[in-house]
């Protein structure tokens, strides 16, 4: 499966749409610097997602900072979060400025830091000079199958991966890297959705990518037969992107060892537009002995 715990609703959960997207990270203004992003409920695998708890500190920040918009937003994961509780998100702004807003995002739950990082705003400026990294040449959407993988399903979301690059059986090796086609049914109303929507799709493919190079290791194994997670993810939006539109996401993993990888990536509009650059940092490790054993008298996934 891609990087992407929403996969497998359980009974109670709503199904996984782009509207369900939306409602978890268009947190809610609960007191001063203060929001809530609501709970999902429950699911197989309980574990909130990395990119969504980064779409909730850029919407709480473009909240709290409402005449500017966010140029970049990087955070690290230090504790999972569950599906089946809202978050806190704390929003402390450290410099207000006419040009620069600079914010520092802490979400909690349960009263536990799960993830903390920083957020940088703008108020805008036209082109003195441009130029960007051009686009991968890569099949278009169009000649694409879209990805159809059982309990990944996010009704209103299309993903389309080129180049054959995507598969969950070991045996598919190829390079570290993942060029994926990403498009929303639905345009947000605010474009502080639209950003939360590109970035929470930035921390899907790192850890695939890393992978691909590898015969004996394989995504279906990922939180059943070896330990990964996203520990860090940075993205800085460019242009103003449309999620209704093509976006292609270009994952390539720098550096993969001592149980981490490391991707570089970039989001481009059809039409060759540079939208947004990211980076993303992950966990790929053997489980601890502890860790197996506990696994295998619980009988469980963790």
């Amino acid at each position: 499966m891609v990087d992407d715990p929403q996969a497998g609703a359980g009974p109670g959960g709503p199904p996984w749409s782009q509207a369900e997207l939306l409602r978890l990270m268009d947190v809610r203004p609960w007191g001063a610097g203060h929001y809530v992003a609501p709970a999902h409920g429950p699911t197989v695998r309980n574990v909130v997602e990395a990119g969504q708890m980064l779409g909730d500190a850029i919407v709480a920040a473009a909240k709290e900072v409402p005449g500017q918009r966010v140029v970049s937003a990087s955070m690290i994961f230090s504790r999972v979060a569950a599906h089946d509780a809202p978050l806190d998100v704390d929003v402390e702004v450290l410099h207000s400025g006419r040009t620069y807003s600079t914010a520092q995002v802490r979400i909690r739950q349960d009263d536990t830091l799960r993830c903390a990082g920083t957020v940088l705003l703008d108020a805008g400026a036209p082109d003195l000079i441009r130029s960007a990294a051009p686009m991968p040449n890569v099949e278009p959407p169009e000649e694409l199958a879209s990805l159809d993988i059982p309990g990944t399903e996010v009704d209103g979301r299309d993903m389309r991966v080129a180049g054959d690059g995507y598969s969950p059986d070991p045996g598919h090796v190829g390079p570290p890297e993942l060029f994926v086609w990403t498009r929303y049914r639905d345009a947000p109303e605010a474009g502080c959705l639209h950003a939360a929507l590109l970035a929470q799709s930035c921390a899907h493919w790192t850890v695939a990518a890393a992978l691909r190079p590898h015969p004996d290791y394989g995504e279906s194994m990922a939180h059943s037969a070896i330990s990964t997670g996203i520990t860090m993810a940075t993205i800085t939006f460019h242009d103003d992107a449309d999620v209704t539109q093509w976006l292609l996401y270009s994952t390539r993993v720098v550096y993969a060892g001592r149980g981490h990888a490391q991707s570089e990536g970039r989001v481009h509009a059809a039409d060759g537009r540079l939208m947004a650059s990211y980076s993303v940092h992950a966990m790929v490790r053997a489980f601890r002995t502890a860790d197996t054993a506990a696994r295998t008298r619980a009988g469980t996934v963790l």
